[in-house]
């Protein structure tokens, strides 16, 4: 199963003998389906249905869906006025208007311009077949929503891996540097250790294990171990489309890359632990758009 982004778009337009829908898809990352719709008043009886085909479709994400009704020509829309709100208004208006002295000339149209004074419906109410034609353009614009989600999961996948197969080749470089790391580490302990003791003899036995001991605290094999096994396992994630997964296995990643930065004590790995996490910041960007 192939990964797919949270951005996403889809449209489709649907044509009838009096109306033609048109319908736009638009979604981002989101941690869970936030959903907002932009339908026409007849339709705000279908809302639970067209949430329904939504939520069945995409799952996650920041979604807008927008449908708009544009009637063909011949079909005019009817007009309502709610005369016992317009009444209020038109008294009140010529009320004010008398109080002030002035002329009434435009009480009439401000009267019709304020909230619900007028209510303006479409002459052909929603029926059945308008609902077949609504759900099957939203389920068109949802699949090609699904779609352009496909083709952007692909792009982002690639560089997801590439950003693992370069902190991967970054820890070659870390494993390769390493036990030279180990030996300069001895080294300079046993340089200094002869400068403090002048003409003292050294118990190389007793130096040894000191040594074992300090090195065992500086020694970040099981890191390397553990980062190589979770770079691998993110891949599979990847592989099986999981974009969760994908962001607790580059909390593990960021946890093994902190500990081996902070065990070493050399310049040169170090500045390959700063790429790591600078390659490890892009992945977690990334995943969050990974559904």
């Amino acid at each position: 199963m192939s990964i797919r982004s949270m951005t996403g778009y889809g449209n489709a337009t649907v044509e009838a003998e009096t109306f033609t829908l048109q319908i736009e898809v638009k979604s981002l990352n989101s941690k869970f389906l936030e959903l907002t719709l932009k339908t026409p008043r007849d339709y705000n009886d279908k809302e639970l249905e067209i949430r329904n085909l939504v939520t069945n479709s995409l799952e996650r994400g920041k979604v807008l869906v927008v449908i708009e009704r544009i009637n063909k020509g011949g079909v005019k829309p009817k007009v309502q006025v709610n005369m016992p709100l317009f009444s209020g208004y038109y008294q009140m208006l010529k009320e004010a208007a008398l109080a002030v002295d002035s002329p009434d000339t435009d009480v009439f149209k401000l009267a019709l311009s304020y909230p619900d004074a007028t209510t303006t419906e479409v002459a052909e109410k929603t029926n059945e077949d308008e609902q077949t034609l609504m759900t099957q353009g939203l389920l068109q614009a949802l699949e090609n929503c699904n779609q352009f989600r496909a083709d952007e999961g692909a792009v982002l996948a690639q560089k997801l891996k590439d950003y693992v197969n370069q902190i991967g080749l970054l820890l070659n470089q870390v494993e390769e540097a390493d036990p030279k790391r180990i030996q300069q580490t001895r080294n300079r302990i046993r340089e200094r250790l002869q400068e403090l003791a002048l003409d003292t003899p050294i118990d190389n036995n007793r130096f040894e294990q000191e040594l074992i001991y300090y090195i065992e605290k500086l020694d970040i094999n099981e890191e390397k171990v553990r980062l190589r096994s979770h770079l691998s396992y993110f891949l599979e994630a990847l592989e099986n489309g999981n974009g969760k997964k994908l962001g607790f296995i580059s909390q593990e990643i960021g946890r093994e890359i902190n500990t081996i930065g902070s065990k070493v004590n050399d310049a040169i790995i170090q500045r390959w632990v700063v790429e790591m996490k600078e390659e490890l910041e892009k992945i977690k960007e990334q995943s969050l758009n990974v559904m």
